[in-house]
């Protein structure tokens, strides 16, 4: 599981069977700090919930699949909870 700041939606003009009424997420990365760690990526948001700047943890490859709905849909990301909250980790 990875950790990412949601900046925004996508909107596709065409959706593949299996993804109809799942939002696409604009998803910033963030490193154990919470810091911006590596480009944006697109994810299908799994919890239906997600919103503007929430702070949510995503899965990729074949677990990304397996979490939507509609399992083994075309997703490379998925997000799969909104946090909370987040205690200081010390390295």
């Amino acid at each position: 599981m990875h950790l990412a700041r949601v900046r925004g939606t996508v909107v596709a003009s065409t959706i593949t069977p299996g993804l109809e009424g799942t939002r696409l997420l604009i998803l910033q990365p963030l490193d154990r700090r919470l810091q911006p760690r590596g480009g944006a990526v697109v994810a299908a948001d799994a919890v239906a919930m997600a919103g503007p700047d929430e702070l949510v943890f995503y899965v990729t490859s074949r677990e990304a699949a397996v979490a939507m709905p509609d399992t083994f849909v075309p997703v490379d990301h998925a997000v799969i909870g909104i946090v909370d909250a987040v205690n200081e980790v010390e390295s």
